[in-house]
């Protein structure tokens, strides 16, 4: 067995899992968890790179580059004093970090996130939508409602008529001007955020509604921003579970 199948295989056997990827990714995950879960707290020193090393049985090079990644998801920091410190990533990670967070323990469910994002996608599309009949040009505007028009001919299979929607919705918040949105849609719809699958009901009851689209498009083209974003929000909204959800602590 090699050094690095040696590795993988104590890592594993210390979060009971073994996982086909490299040394200083399993390792990484290992520590986000601890961090994640509360078992490094904020404020608390990360565990020195040689007791890291011992503890897994892995090179010192795998612990740097494990580290390294904490320190990009903003999870960690060095001090002035050469010590890597843990922060408190309520304060400090980005949403990057939404898979990480589903996975630790103690951290808000699957179920949760995937709401989350969901409510996300309810206030990004419908400010994007507001911004859009502001901003967009005569061109990108009747591509809206030609697009809403091609639409409404669309399904009656849903997998169809989501990939329209994910189309027409990419014109709005391209017109929409705002780059943030943009990457924040693209992360929504390429599974970047762990969006779980919508109930049926909640989602044929956004993506069936023909004349809503259509509405929307009409509300953007005459650039009637504010009534584009109370609808997008209230068409968005209905893929929402409405659930119970606590604040984060």
């Amino acid at each position: 067995m090699t050094s690095e199948l040696v590795a993988v295989t104590l890592i594993a056997m210390n979060e009971g899992l073994i996982r086909r990827e490299a040394v200083s990714d399993q390792l990484f995950a290992v520590l986000r968890d601890r961090i994640l879960g509360g078992e490094l707290p904020a404020g608390a020193a990360l565990t020195a790179e040689r007791a890291l090393a011992a503890e897994f049985g892995v090179n010192r090079h795998a612990v740097r580059e494990a580290v390294k990644r904490l320190q990009q998801a903003r999870l960690v920091e060095v001090s002035h004093g050469g010590r890597t410190l843990v922060l408190d990533w309520r304060h400090t990670a980005g949403l990057d970090l939404a898979m990480g967070i589903a996975a630790a323990d103690a951290g808000p469910s699957v179920e949760d996130l995937a709401r989350d994002a969901l409510e996300m996608r309810a206030c990004v599309g419908a400010d994007a939508a507001r911004l859009c009949a502001i901003r967009c040009s005569e061109d990108t505007a009747g591509r809206i409602v030609e697009a809403a028009g091609r639409y409404a001919h669309t399904g009656p299979d849903l997998t169809e008529l989501a990939d329209a929607d994910v189309a027409w919705w990419r014109l709005i918040v391209q017109g929409s001007g705002n780059v943030a949105y943009l990457l924040a849609f693209n992360s929504l719809v390429g599974g970047t955020f762990p969006v779980a699958d919508v109930p049926d009901d909640l989602r044929t009851a956004e993506l069936l509604d023909v004349e809503a689209h259509q509405r929307l498009a009409a509300h953007i083209a005459v650039r009637e921003s504010e009534a584009a974003e109370r609808l997008a929000r209230e068409l968005l909204s209905r893929s929402v579970p409405a659930t119970p959800r606590k604040a984060v602590r």
